[in-house]
């Protein structure tokens, strides 16, 4: 399992490779870096609020979940107790 500071950088590292390639996107369709560079804020903007609410909404949804973790005693201990 990742660490929470290497999922963080991976979202960062995956946000800035999208928003160079959306400003290349922008730039070869107007010409213009500024309207390229815009084009690409508004879509980072846009698409993190877009995947926000798409999460809230499956998160709501039960439909594919494993069923949770069977609970565990307080001690963590299996009883040596035989009946």
């Amino acid at each position: 399992m990742d660490s929470t500071i290497r999922l963080f950088t991976k979202a960062i590292t995956w946000q800035a490779a999208g928003l160079v390639s959306m400003m290349l996107i922008g730039f070869l369709f107007t010409g213009s870096l500024l309207a390229g560079g815009g084009i690409a804020i508004v879509g980072c903007v846009v698409g993190f609020i877009a995947y926000f609410v798409h999460e809230m909404i499956w998160s709501r949804i039960a439909w594919g979940r494993g069923l949770p973790p069977a609970p565990t005693s307080v001690s963590g201990a299996a009883s040596t107790h035989n009946p």
